[in-house]
């Protein structure tokens, strides 16, 4: 829901919003669980849940919801002979929950840089909010509840968990785990111009960009106009400060210099994924240095060399584009 918060804003200004959101899929289905449609107050819309029938249907729902003051879950069965009039690919079901608000925990995730969780109680009793770091917002959230929540962040997913009859959490009806990931944010070691390629690509992709150079002549808003942040210094000083469960780490530069230190610190760092530009040759020197330093095989297994996906490209935008295949693949889980 992260990418609604503009829209969010300039609702707000019309009068209450209302939202729905979508709890689960089974079969075929184009948006996934933690998809939202929001309702202003004058009738505009934003987001969604489906497509066709579903959706207007959905729509009722929230300003059923908004009457009542109080929230409905929903269940579409679609059939295949129907299914494409309705937005789902092919037949399926779709679960949703209509709400006469934005709950504060959700405008609190949404706007929070960090990462965060909203565990919301089907059977209507209570919310919660999970923050990155395992810290609960509310009282009496079980701990397998907590646990699982932070499973769901890490995946970047939100999950519906159905309610359990032995008791181990109190919800008569089930919980869903909205997830609120952070930005998955860039960090490109040297100004180069894969680097140029790739920044403008990464952003568009919805990354945060981060560009770490010791070279002023190279880090500049006129090389990189697309960059969030340009951090001018000795990057192994300034990587440290950035390295998070939601980093990407380019190494770029071909200088060693400044290359290897952030290797090393990168490796032994949260990051979701690490990638060094060179050749084979020079890939194995390195794997074998790091060995030779103490670097466990889990450890150096996470380096990804040659980047990218071998597409065969040569120039630098070709390159970028292997660069960020790579990422998008290793971001999904991809093999």
């Amino acid at each position: 829901m992260r990418d609604l918060i503009a829209d969010l804003t300039r609702f707000d200004a019309a009068g209450p919003v209302a939202r729905a959101v979508v709890l689960g899929t089974w079969g075929s289905a184009p948006r996934p669980a933690g998809a939202v449609l929001l309702a202003a107050a004058d009738g505009r819309m934003a987001g969604s849940v489906s497509g066709g029938c579903v959706e207007n249907a959905v729509i009722e729902e929230i300003a059923a919801a908004r009457k009542r003051g109080t929230p409905k879950r929903l269940r579409y069965e679609v059939s295949d002979e129907t299914a494409w009039s309705v937005g789902l690919a092919c037949g399926g079901t779709i679960e949703v929950l209509a709400e006469a608000s934005v709950p504060d925990e959700v405008r609190s995730a949404m706007s929070d840089v960090r990462g965060s969780v909203v565990v919301t109680s089907l059977d209507g009793s209570a919310r919660w909010r999970v923050l990155e770091n395992g810290t609960v917002e509310g009282e009496g959230l079980p701990s397998e509840l907590v646990e699982r929540a932070i499973a769901a962040l890490r995946a970047e997913r939100s999950e519906l968990l159905p309610a359990h009859a032995d008791g181990r959490w109190p919800m008569a009806d089930g919980a869903f785990l909205e997830a609120f990931p952070r930005h998955p944010e860039l960090c490109v070691i040297g100004a180069g111009h894969v680097a140029q390629e790739l920044v403008p690509l990464a952003r568009r992709m919805g990354f945060r960009t981060l560009v770490f150079d010791s070279r002023s002549a190279f880090l500049t808003r006129e090389r990189f106009p697309d960059a969030d942040e340009l951090m001018l210094g000795w990057p192994a000083e300034e990587l440290p400060k950035r390295l998070g469960p939601g980093s990407f780490v380019c190494v770029l530069s071909h200088d060693p210099k400044l290359d290897e230190p952030c290797v090393r610190l990168a490796l032994r760092s949260p990051a979701r994924y690490i990638g060094v530009i060179g050749s084979k040759k020079n890939q194995e020197k390195r794997r074998a240095a790091l060995l030779a330093e103490g670097f466990s095989a889990a450890e150096i297994a996470r380096l990804r060399g040659p980047i990218g996906l071998p597409l065969g490209g040569k120039q630098p935008n070709e390159i970028a584009l292997a660069v960020m295949a790579e990422i998008v693949k290793a971001r999904s889980g991809g093999g």
